[in-house]
């Protein structure tokens, strides 16, 4: 049985796609950078911004790209107001989840003061035991992330799921020698995720309780 669920957060958690893309192509226009498409800025949600930058603008240099960065936060954070709900019935589900008694961690691409504000927006952070940001760790899909947690929180790899809605979340949990649940209605399409060999992609933050509940993956 797992002891340890690990929850991307944009995508699986928070309906932030909007926002982040947004901000995205906001930076590049203040900086006179092309600016991504749709499709290109949401594919880059969910790795650390550091990785996500170099993807988004390889012909920039690294200050460049940390001038993008600076842009990013500057719109996400304090100028960009698109709301970011929390999905329906994400809140149920992780205080379902904790009165069951299972640990719950958090390994997200953003940075710690954008986490920290949406933990403390969405009333969410006291549920967690364990949370970890890009830029305390390797970004996703490198297994840094979940393996500090997991050695943090004292779980051994086969004891933790992660759960989250992009192949940067499959693999890193595959990387991290951990299962992956992934879920469907984020930012990668459904046969991208199943490409990366989860226990199972679900369609709604809803089901993930009684896919628990009634899955027959078990581990000691």
């Amino acid at each position: 049985m797992f002891k340890l669920l690990v929850f991307d957060w944009d995508g699986t958690l928070m309906d932030s796609e909007m926002r982040i893309v947004a901000c995205v192509q906001a930076a590049a226009y203040d900086l006179s950078l092309p600016v991504p498409t749709k499709e290109a800025a949401k594919d880059i949600i969910g790795l650390g911004l550091d990785t996500a930058m170099e993807k988004l603008f390889p012909e920039s240099d690294r200050q460049e790209r940390v001038r993008v960065v600076e842009r990013y936060r500057y719109h996400y954070l304090f100028a960009n107001k698109v709301p970011t709900p929390l999905f329906s019935g994400a809140r149920e589900v992780i205080e379902t989840l904790r009165s069951e008694g299972y640990l719950l961690a958090v390994a997200t691409g953003k940075g710690r003061p954008g986490l920290n504000r949406v933990l403390e927006e969405s009333e969410l952070g006291p549920l967690f035991h364990a949370t970890r940001c890009a830029d305390e760790a390797r970004s996703k899909p490198d297994p840094d992330m979940l393996l500090q947690i997991l050695d943090e929180l004292g779980i051994d790899a086969h004891e933790a799921l992660m759960i989250g809605d992009t192949e940067y979340d499959m693999n890193m949990a595959n990387n991290a020698g951990a299962k992956a649940l992934g879920v469907s209605y984020g930012v990668h399409d459904k046969q991208r995720i199943l490409d990366c060999s989860p226990l199972a992609c679900l369609d709604d933050v809803t089901e993930i309780p009684t896919w628990l509940a009634h899955s027959a993956v078990r581990f000691i």
